[in-house]
């Protein structure tokens, strides 16, 4: 053929760019590569765990009619779901691994159950900026979705100073994209307009990417998808192009589904389900950079409605498509995940079934294991494959979700991260440095939501019987958990610092910090803690002093506060003192006036980041408490993310929009 006959063919998408480029050049393919321009056969879907399906030819033409993903794809580098029976991943791989064995088992995945929908009715609206009466006007899937989204920005470290490194092209700063696949709302209707610049406490679907932008100051684009089980896959296919565009350095994509009716896990899925969860997208390369964690590497998405084409033709094409936009086999893929597949464990979910069939091959990725399959007896190893030539080749897995009536086909291939050596932990000061310790510092919105986030990275991280002993890994993992703290997480008006010499010590004090919080909470009474939530006048405060509390908050009688550093007008507003070990905090949510610095400055970030290189760790500690924002001129170097637990939330009972309940918190 002529020229004009390979461009053409090219520009239809029967030939890859690699194979016309030869062509044109004159170098032309063998036979079997001739062969493979033409057939182009995807295996059927894996039923069962079985052997890979047998080799097949296939083009190379780019998935979606969009620019091709990178050679090296993106990468997802925190994810965070609640299924039925499973309020983690980690319990929600537990609980596929023995799917085979119980399938069928109905679950207490409704709302009143553990898993996605429990407690739908119970939020942390003070957690978010919101009145209890503006959370219940909220559909409980977008309060679902609220959370899970922040939590999955928080397991990759991004809800702090870290947010500004995520640039879009043109160098802005925070550019995260939002988003989101939902089921109906129900309560949109009741939504009041939102007022000047505020997010609006209620509303159709499409305003929750806008909310949870205005709230964490997120400037990347942001769609809604409703509807469909495809419809997570469409959103994240949605993300990647607004990636490949520049328009954003990351993209959270999340789902919620939460059908009537009791879960069951059963092989057809006629039962209803639920599911809501987010991934996190990053380039590839930027995120190794960076140090994310990788769970696993979107290679390919393709979408398409089918039109009045059968539906196997349909979803046949999309696997082409994406399997060609990678340049990769069918024979390269030992694992499809659908609808099917997925129903086994978590029941039909919606508009999450595409998230829950995602999360799936995820984690047998990760795990290097295959699960059961519908009917199953037990999961079993996952083997590498390897080419002709005896090389290793990464495992691959394909999740696709079929059209339906009115809505769209997906398909998207995953592959297993590259390998490499485990991420080693930056290290911690050496000498004398070393000795005067690490400064931890950490924030919520209320006294309660920091004790119970101090209580809980105190047991989960720095576990009371693993007490390190100024060993150099102890002190490389405070090291490390400090800087994982001042980086990546969000600063809020109640504050902590504390400076530490090894994990045991940290651990000890954040578990006092958090028994004198809740023995306060205990003398003062119901009354005095629901008059804590809403602290932000003067009569709160004079409760504050008559219980006694003022001394847990502001430190020892405010007297060694910020004096040598900020002068006496701020003694009011924060409290810092006492020996190493001793948690020191602020309360700064009454706080006036513009705070003993100004951040903008670029003096005073250099000012800053002097004292960092300085270890003037009191130093910052009194600043912190005082207001300012010291975790932005952290100057260290780059270094591996550091999972750690959450923020807690303290959901509370949500009545009727405007009658808020006065139940206790819940923490979670």
């Amino acid at each position: 053929m002529d020229h004009r006959d390979i461009l053409t063919r090219f520009k239809n998408g029967d030939l890859g760019r690699e194979q016309a480029a030869a062509l044109l050049t004159g170098a032309h393919p063998g036979s079997a590569a001739r062969h493979a321009l033409l057939t182009a056969e995807v295996a059927p879907p894996r039923a069962a765990v079985s052997q890979p399906p047998p080799a097949r030819a296939l083009t190379t033409a780019p998935a979606g009619g969009g620019p091709p993903l990178p050679a090296d794809g993106y990468a997802i580098t925190a994810l965070h779901g609640r299924f039925p029976d499973a309020d983690g991943l980690d319990a929600f791989w537990h609980t596929a691994v023995l799917g085979g064995r119980d399938a069928g088992r109905r679950t207490s995945g409704s709302p009143a159950g553990a898993g996605a929908g429990a407690g739908a009715g119970d939020f942390d609206a003070v957690f978010f900026g919101l009145t209890p009466q503006d959370a219940a006007l909220m559909d409980p899937q977008e309060r679902l979705l609220l959370e899970v989204l922040w939590q999955t920005l928080e397991t990759a470290g991004c809800t702090g100073a870290r947010l500004d490194t995520l640039t879009a092209a043109d160098g802005e700063p925070r550019a995260v994209g939002v988003y989101v696949a939902h089921d109906p709302l129900g309560r949109a209707a009741v939504a009041p307009a939102p007022a000047g610049d505020a997010p609006a406490a209620a509303g159709a679907g499409v305003t929750l990417p806008a909310r949870l932008s205005t709230l964490l100051d997120l400037r990347g684009p942001g769609h809604c998808v409703g509807g469909g089980g495809a419809a997570f896959l469409v959103a994240l296919h949605q993300a990647l192009s607004a990636l490949r565009a520049g328009e954003c350095g990351a993209a959270l994509v999340g789902a919620v589904g939460l059908r009537p009716g009791p879960a069951r896990r059963h092989p057809q899925g006629a039962e209803g389900g639920q599911g809501v969860g987010a991934v996190l997208l990053r380039p590839l390369a930027a995120a190794r950079a960076a140090g994310d964690t990788v769970h696993a590497v979107v290679r390919a998405t393709a979408v398409a409605h089918p039109g009045r084409r059968a539906r196997e033709a349909a979803a046949d094409r999309l696997a082409r498509r994406a399997l060609a936009a990678a340049g990769v086999t069918a024979a390269g893929v030992g694992l499809r995940e659908t609808e099917t597949t997925v129903a086994a464990t978590t029941g039909d979910t919606g508009a999450a079934t595409g998230l829950a069939a995602l999360v799936r091959a995820v984690l047998q990725l990760r795990h290097g294991t295959l699960l059961p399959a519908p009917g199953g007896s037990s999961a079993v190893p996952w083997a590498r494959p390897h080419d002709q030539s005896g090389r290793e080749l990464p495992r691959r897995a394909t999740v696709a979700v079929r059209p339906a009536a009115g809505s769209p086909a997906a398909h998207v291939l995953l592959e297993e991260p590259p390998r490499r050596g485990p991420e080693p932990i930056a290290a911690g000061p050496a000498g004398p440095a070393a000795a005067s310790g690490e400064l931890v510092l950490l924030s919520a919105p209320t006294p309660e939501h920091l004790a119970a986030t101090a209580r809980r990275l105190a047991d989960r991280v720095l576990p009371a019987d693993a007490v390190e002993d100024g060993t150099q890994d102890g002190r490389r993992l405070l090291a490390a958990l400090a800087r994982e703290l001042r980086l990546g997480r969000a600063v809020r008006d109640c504050r902590l610092a504390v400076v530490a010499r090894d994990t045991g010590e940290l651990g000890a004090a954040l578990r006092a910090f958090a028994d004198d919080l809740a023995g306060a909470d205990d003398l003062a009474g119901a009354d005095d803690r629901d008059g804590a939530d809403d602290r932000d006048g003067a009569d709160d405060r004079d409760r504050a002093d008559d219980r006694d509390r003022a001394d847990d908050l502001a430190g020892a009688d405010d007297r060694d506060r910020a004096d040598d550093l900020v002068g006496a007008d701020d003694q009011d507003r924060a409290g810092a003192g006492g020996a190493r070990g001793s948690v020191r905090c602020a309360d700064l949510r009454g706080a006036q006036g513009p705070g003993v610095l100004f951040g903008e400055l670029p003096e005073t970030r250099a000012y800053l980041a002097a004292l960092w290189r300085g270890r003037r760790l009191d130093a910052l500690a009194r600043l912190w408490l005082a207001g300012v924002d010291v975790t932005a001129a952290d100057t260290a170097g780059a270094a591996p993310v550091l999972p750690l637990p959450t923020s807690a939330l303290l959901r509370r009972p949500l009545r009727e929009a405007g009658c808020p309940a006065t139940d206790g918190p819940t923490p979670s």
